[in-house]
């Protein structure tokens, strides 16, 4: 993997900044490039998760995917990897929503329903407000974020 660039680093700050903002602590606990145990030979470090609260934030173990309300990977030069194996890889394992933020085409990929490998629901953003399906509350400025 490449190392990851500037532009990569400040949307995911942003994005952080502006849940960390809205997020009430009972609802969901945001996490940033932290471990998501799959399996025995999966675990994938996302660059934002929405997961459900723990009263040890994870410290005994990673969380799995039924901990996670909202994945996000932010891609530049991995766009090809985070669309097909990294999707493919959390569709399989039930995660239920899934952003990807393309850098470079200036849009939020929203991916919803896992089903047999892959998601039933796609839809391409590039404004207007956008709010993860299962933390209530939350409301992001698709332009605002990749500005």
């Amino acid at each position: 993997m490449n190392p990851i660039g500037s532009p990569h680093a400040a949307v995911t700050n942003r994005l952080a900044r502006l849940l960390n903002r809205t997020v009430a602590d009972a609802t969901a606990l945001v996490s940033v490039q932290s471990p998501l145990r799959l399996d025995d030979f999966n675990e994938p470090e996302p660059d934002l998760m929405l997961l459900l609260p723990r009263a040890d934030d994870y410290r005994a173990s990673h969380p799995s995917t039924a901990d996670v309300l909202l994945l996000v990977e932010v891609s530049d030069s991995s766009l090809t990897y985070d669309r097909g194996t990294k999707l493919a890889l959390y569709a399989n394992f039930g995660v239920p929503e899934v952003w990807i933020v393309d850098l470079v085409g200036a849009a939020v990929e929203v991916f919803r329903q896992p089903k047999e490998g892959a998601y039933s629901s796609r839809e391409r953003r590039t404004s207007g407000a956008l709010a993860p399906g299962l933390v209530p509350g939350i409301v992001i400025d698709v332009a605002a974020l990749l500005a």
